[in-house]
């Protein structure tokens, strides 16, 4: 079996998080054309929801659940979720990537607020295929309140084990992991509570980079290592190169 890779694209890094659902084409463009080039067979893309979502989640108050009769935020926030995957999967085939999109609301669920199950035989399937599966951070329904929203962070640390993925990286709009400024170069469980890691100055419904954090962290106890990088590093980190960000790792 060839090596298998899972990207996942920050938020930050396809859509402007200042402005309400705003594309950033042209990084979008950039991560898939560096996709495209790679070649890589066996790759899974997740990606963040950026400014389309997470104010819509913040609004309807997703983070706290769902009622009955109150719903009218899952379908809103959903939709503004569908809306980016849609423009992601159309970028990658664009450029000659074989992507298609598959929505957590309708294969994952959660029990409050973390992912409990998702099926992802048919993901299998279409990397036998040759397909790109293209996630997204999304409402799903939640055992003890009702909905809630899972994050792409939370999808990479269930899937990458659940797909047997071999390497992990998270394209984002900084450098690393930067503690005072600087790339922290490796973060393990040991170390992590030293670290002065600020969350984001954007809406974000889902931890920021210490969630991102917790949930690679996590990752590492399973086994799987996992890197994050700028963006602008995505054909290092495909290649198997330095990309001068942060790797997580067990201790």
């Amino acid at each position: 079996m060839s090596e298998r890779i899972l990207v996942k694209l920050g938020g930050s890094v396809i859509t402007d998080k200042k402005a309400d659902c705003a594309i950033n084409r042209d990084q979008l463009s950039f991560v898939a054309s560096a996709i495209s080039r790679a070649g890589t067979r066996d790759i899974v893309i997740i990606h963040g929801a950026g400014s389309c979502g997470h104010p819509e989640a913040k609004r309807f108050r997703l983070d706290k659940g769902a009622v009955a009769g109150e719903t009218e935020g899952i379908y809103v926030t959903h939709r503004a979720v569908s809306r980016l995957n849609d423009a992601v999967v159309e970028t990658l085939r664009k450029k000659g990537v074989a992507a298609v999109g598959v929505h957590p609301l309708h294969t994952a669920v959660a029990d409050n607020g973390r992912l409990v199950a998702f099926e992802y035989r048919h993901l299998e399937k279409m990397l036998m295929l040759k397909m790109v599966p293209v996630i997204h951070g999304d409402v799903v329904m939640d055992l003890s309140r009702g909905a809630c929203i899972v994050s792409g962070d939370q999808l990479v640390r269930y899937l990458a084990v659940g797909l047997t993925i071999n390497r992990v990286g998270l394209a984002t709009d900084v450098p690393g992991v930067l503690d005072g400024g600087h790339v922290v170069p490796e973060i393990t469980k040991k170390m992590a509570p030293s670290l002065q890691i600020g969350n984001s100055m954007h809406t974000d419904v889902t931890g920021g980079m210490r969630g991102k954090i917790n949930e690679l962290l996590g990752l590492a106890g399973a086994g799987i290592g996992s890197d994050i990088f700028h963006f602008s590093r995505i054909s290092d980190f495909l290649a198997g190169t330095d990309h001068g960000g942060t790797k997580i790792k067990g201790d």
